[in-house]
């Protein structure tokens, strides 16, 4: 299937809370005068108008960004983004996590985005031109696949599937144990929704019983968008997290945790 298009959720509650602990770990792993990797196995457009008529069809990030903006200093490398994507493209302009990683990763830096829907890929295409990023036309997982180990070695892989195929949730820990055996010093980051049924459930215990190294979870819950939608959280299970990244979901806790 290959109906999902993210323009319906852009800048929700889940994009809240995966957006800026993305745009925190890649901030930290610049720190460093070292290139790295960025690989994203699920891209999407990469860059959404919440002014359109999709997006104003859910009204999903009227109840997300619109009200957590705030909750970032201006310093924060998610802020930082925000400013400059709308800067750039408008006001009612929000960043997917492609033009997060193009924003705030260098020169030096390694860009591969996969993207199957062909409109998302050719929308992709058109917000990565002249920053470098290679965009892949294939399946995501076999993209991370037959890059892993990339170069340079250090650096973050993003899976952050639609899960409208039901059978992600059970191949996921396989495909995350595989590509953390051939890239062991990546930063892994899978983003999960957490469903009223419960979907997610079964796909933790098998990441949890891998003991990755470094291994952190990470889940906000927040009342559904709107009447008869199944959504009520969202998750980040991270391999090798970066140091901090503890201290910066904590934040997030104490920010959803206000919403009631």
């Amino acid at each position: 299937m290959l109906s999902y298009q993210h323009i319906y959720h852009a800048g929700n509650l889940a994009d809240v809370q995966k957006h800026a602990l993305l745009a925190w770990m890649l901030d930290y792993l610049t720190r460093k005068d070292k290139p790295i990797s960025y690989i994203e196995t699920h891209a999407g457009r990469a860059l959404y108008d919440l002014s359109s008529a999709e997006a104003r069809k859910t009204g999903e990030a009227a109840s997300g960004i619109d009200i957590a903006r705030g909750w970032f200093a201006p310093d924060h490398p998610y802020t930082r983004v925000l400013s400059a994507v709308q800067k750039d493209q408008g006001p009612s302009s929000y960043p997917g996590s492609p033009r997060i990683a193009v924003d705030l990763l260098r020169p030096m830096d390694s860009v591969h985005l996969a993207e199957l829907h062909p409109q998302e890929a050719q929308a992709l295409r058109t917000a990565m031109r002249g920053t470098g990023a290679k965009v892949h036309v294939q399946d995501g997982f076999e993209m991370a696949q037959s890059l892993a180990p990339p170069e340079p070695r250090r650096g973050l892989l993003l899976i952050d599937p639609s899960y409208e195929i039901k059978s992600d949730y059970a191949r996921l820990p396989g495909i995350i144990t595989k590509l953390h055996r051939k890239w062991n010093v990546g930063v892994i980051a899978l983003w999960y929704p957490i469903l009223k049924d419960g979907a997610h459930r079964q796909m933790l215990r098998a990441l949890e019983a891998q003991t990755f190294p470094g291994a952190l979870r990470h889940e906000v819950t927040f009342p559904p968008a709107r009447d008869g939608h199944r959504m009520i959280g969202s998750g980040l299970f991270v391999v090798n997290a970066p140091f901090g990244l503890a201290d910066e979901a904590a934040f997030l806790d104490r920010k959803f945790a206000a919403l009631g």
